[in-house]
């Protein structure tokens, strides 16, 4: 029995469940520690703010804070997808909370910059390899007809662990000269349950058929049909027998000619994305003290942006599944690009609050939509590799956009900043528009007919013939 024919066995009873308790847990408990990711991001952005005040730092320095854990990420978002691949999702989550939790502890004790932007590079290693392990993990889980609003979801305990970051921003952080170390106290007791947590999960079943552990996959797929109330009818050995397992990712499988342009659009969406997103986020605190608002009020107006994010995402999880993955991104991506434009010239407390919402619905709903779409994009053996190498790519904005913020502030005032920010979200729309094949709502992972035109070893040619081997298919059929 090939891998190829085991996946798809162990994808279609997937596909076919309900959604059931342990979904729920699978969700919950990668849920904690995306939302784990968000607070620790969402913090520094308040951490700097504060620093920036006590420790008399430049604007240039400051950003180093935040490219620093940045650099981190980019390296951890791509080594994080190849070693989820080979050596499977749930290894890869208990490591990258381990190194985020000790590291974020340790930056409680920092007693200067240096120290500071280390320790930030190692928080960044370990998120960087959360993110799109975890939603590789989720989608490889999720039944096709509701995966891209469980995808959704999952982004959305981004904006619970944001939010937590704004309340704890706004209470502790100001509260004494050390309310920063408090922060980041605060930020690391909680990765503590989450390895606790991640150590219980299943690994994924598609991925254990992909490396030829069929029989592993089974029980496990067992498991959560009984836990649906299904009893298998098959006897008890059906698809124990050893297979062929898939041959390891390589990353030149991304640019095969199946795989090129998707790939290409969208590593051009997760940088504009990221370098949009973070470029305002991470400094919209340090620009509202800029503008004259005091530290407390400043954070106020942030915590009350950060919540609009919430709805940004229940309507994504709707229209995700309605509209299609690429029309509900491309949509949101283009509120964004107003919101961005309407924030910059935004004067007054009112419209300076109402600006930063809708700014923080429609891009929150746009990275909802993204993280559906991208683990889609590619087949199982490949699936966290190139989600990965997505989001490493995207880091590389996120690097470049904290430093790429004051002298365009220096230059042209938030105006300017703001619109060049649209200006990534337009080119983002083009990219989400590209006429690449995206997921239909609904559609499997590894669909029949998909596997025998995209099969992860190619055709038997290119099984004996190693140059081609990397000719990797999409598992993608139809347009959304």
């Amino acid at each position: 029995m090939t891998t190829t024919t085991d996946t798809i066995r162990v994808s279609e009873r997937l596909d076919a469940l309900p959604f059931t308790r342990r979904h729920g847990r699978i969700l919950g408990g990668s849920g904690l520690g995306w939302a784990l990711d968000a607070m620790d991001v969402g913090l520094i952005s308040f951490v700097i703010a504060a620093l920036s005040v006590q420790w008399q730092l430049a604007p240039t320095q400051a950003s180093w804070i935040a490219s620093a854990g940045f650099a981190g990420m980019a390296i951890g978002a791509s080594v994080g997808g190849l070693l989820a691949d080979r050596f499977g999702r749930r290894h890869v989550f208990a490591l990258t909370l381990l190194v985020y939790g000790v590291a974020t502890g340790a930056s409680a004790l920092v007693g200067g910059l240096a120290a500071l932007l280390v320790l930030r590079f190692v928080v960044g290693l370990g998120l960087g390899a959360e993110l799109p392990v975890a939603s590789t993990y989720v989608s490889e889980f999720a039944p096709a007809r509701m995966r891209g609003r469980l995808i959704v979801f999952l982004e959305a305990f981004w904006a619970v662990g944001w939010t937590a970051a704004a309340l704890i921003g706004y209470l502790v952080v100001p509260s004494s000269a050390d309310g920063w170390r408090w922060a980041f106290a605060l930020g690391a007791i909680p990765a503590v349950y989450a390895l606790v947590v991640r150590w219980g999960l299943p690994e994924s079943p598609r991925w254990l058929a992909s490396r030829g552990r069929n029989a592993e996959a089974i029980v496990i797929v067992r498991d959560l049909e009984a836990a649906a109330g299904r009893i298998a009818l098959e006897a008890s050995t059906e698809g124990a027998s050893a297979s062929t397992p898939a041959p390891r990712p390589r990353v030149s499988a991304l640019w095969a000619p199946a795989l090129r342009a998707r790939t290409v659009a969208l590593w051009v969406l997760w940088f504009c994305v990221n370098f949009s997103y973070y470029g305002a986020f991470i400094w919209i605190p340090t620009i509202l003290v800029a503008q004259g608002y005091d530290l407390v009020r400043s954070f106020g107006f942030t915590l009350v942006i950060t919540l609009a994010q919430l709805p940004g995402y229940a309507v994504a999880a709707w229209l995700i599944e309605v509209w299609g993955r690429r029309a509900t991104l491309a949509a949101f991506l283009a509120g964004s690009a107003v919101a961005a434009v309407l924030f910059g010239t935004a004067t007054g407390e009112v419209a300076v609050i109402a600006a930063g919402m809708a700014l923080s619905f429609f891009n929150l709903g746009a990275w909802g939509a993204l993280y559906a779409a991208t683990p889609e994009t590619y087949p199982t053996p490949l699936r966290a590799t190139g989600s990965g190498w997505a989001a490493g790519v995207g880091r590389i904005a996120s690097i470049l956009a904290p430093l790429a913020v004051p002298p365009l502030l220096g230059f042209g005032g938030a105006p300017l900043l703001f619109i060049v920010f649209a200006a990534f979200f337009a080119v983002a729309v083009v990219a989400a528009l590209f006429p690449a094949r995206a997921a239909r709502a609904g559609s499997r992972l590894d669909h029949p007919e998909a596997s025998r035109r995209c099969s992860p070893l190619g055709p038997p040619a290119a099984r004996r013939d190693p140059s081609r081997r990397a000719a990797v298919a999409c598992d993608r059929i139809a347009p959304a």
